[in-house]
């Protein structure tokens, strides 16, 4: 039992990159922002769409964790 919660917190760790990810695609966009402020529509939309595909991987961990902590005994 001890393992899958050792295994949770070590799927729950991909989280980390993601968050490192979105966070320097956020900060890139707000930087292409504040050198044209006339696209700012399209560079929000790349990057939403781009944080939803990052996202994913943050998700299937996430999924991973909660399955070795209740389905795994």
């Amino acid at each position: 039992m001890n393992g899958a919660f050792l295994g949770a917190g070590i799927a729950a760790l991909g989280t980390l990159g993601t968050a490192i990810g979105q966070g320097y695609a956020c900060g890139k966009a707000v930087e292409a922002v504040a050198r044209n402020p006339e696209a700012e529509s399209k560079i929000r939309t790349t990057l939403i769409v781009g944080d939803a595909i990052a996202e994913t991987s943050a998700i299937y961990a996430l999924i991973i964790a909660i399955l070795l902590i209740f389905v795994a005994k």
